[in-house]
């Protein structure tokens, strides 16, 4: 009898245990299936608004034009696209370098008592919102460089809002190297510091690529900090102290008072900033499958 019980009482726990595992691969697989379905009512939403403008107002004309003026139906972004690429090339010129070397300290040379102190300020970049970041630049940084927006001003401010994105995952993969390497390096006679830099540092170039991949993204998708800094004048890039826009920035400055065809062409700059990012999103993912090949 006693046999009896115990039998009955481990199937049915076992039961509850498979019903358990149902409803968590049910709820596993809808969280999955709304972040998918996010992505291709956006990816719907920016196609369907955007490209009839960029038929209507010609290809080359849209992203190939150096003049942007709405108001005479003349709508070329090639000011604002190559405006992105200034401004994002500069915040990773300045902001991957610290990031890094801020990432093999923290995983390497710092004590664990330096460690859980910056580990907190380095959390807490990540937390600010950008419009203080823009407000930081605007009172700090623009008087700094001459008291105007410019190119320069926008690209420190980026730097230092990737930081802790650079910082938090290069040193996640510092930290997952097998220890062999670093040992194994020291048994052949190099420094602690060669060890780090030639063997260790190498060994997570995925991860540490990976953490630059997600710094273009945040840097070249931000637009209110860079609203506050960059000058916002819709002309070709004419120096690093000299204003410029965004792909971003033309979007939230005009969106508000838009129509028509001016609203169509704001929702076709966004479709160019969204097939950037999956670019750059695609060359990442065939890098490392050529790495891994």
């Amino acid at each position: 009898m006693m046999k009896h019980n115990s039998f009955a009482r481990e199937t049915a726990a076992g039961r509850s245990n498979q019903v358990r595992e149902g409803a968590a691969r049910i709820l596993f697989l809808a969280a999955a299936c709304v972040s998918i379905l996010a992505v291709l009512l956006i990816t719907f939403f920016l196609l369907v608004n955007g490209v009839p403008a960029i038929a209507e107002i010609g290809v080359f004309k849209f992203l190939l034009g150096t003049v942007w003026k709405p108001g005479n139906d003349i709508y070329g972004i090639l000011p604002m696209i190559l405006g992105s690429f200034c401004v994002t090339a500069g915040a990773l010129i300045l902001g991957v370098p610290i990031g890094v070397l801020t990432a093999v300290f923290l995983s390497r040379f710092a004590s664990k008592r330096m460690v859980k102190a910056i580990k907190p300020a380095v959390q807490l970049l990540a937390g600010i919102p950008s419009v203080v970041y823009g407000f930081f630049g605007l009172v700090v940084i623009v008087p700094l460089l001459g008291g105007r927006g410019s190119m320069l001003a926008a690209s420190i401010v980026l730097a230092i809002m990737i930081l802790p994105t650079v910082i938090t995952v290069s040193e996640s993969s510092l930290n997952a190297v097998e220890s062999s390497y670093y040992e194994g390096a020291l048994a052949l006679g190099a420094t602690h510091e060669r060890s780090v830099f030639s063997i260790v540092l190498p060994a997570a170039k995925s991860g540490v690529t990976a953490a630059i991949v997600l710094g273009v993204g945040r840097a070249i998708g931000e637009a209110m900090a860079v609203i506050m800094v960059a000058g916002n004048q819709p002309r070709m890039p004419q120096g690093i102290l000299k204003g410029l826009r965004t792909l971003t920035t033309n979007i939230v400055m005009e969106m508000g008072y838009s129509a028509d065809l001016h609203r169509e062409a704001l929702i076709a700059t966004g479709v160019v900033l969204f097939v950037f990012i999956l670019l750059i999103n695609f060359f990442f993912s065939l890098t490392k499958r050529r790495k891994k090949a």
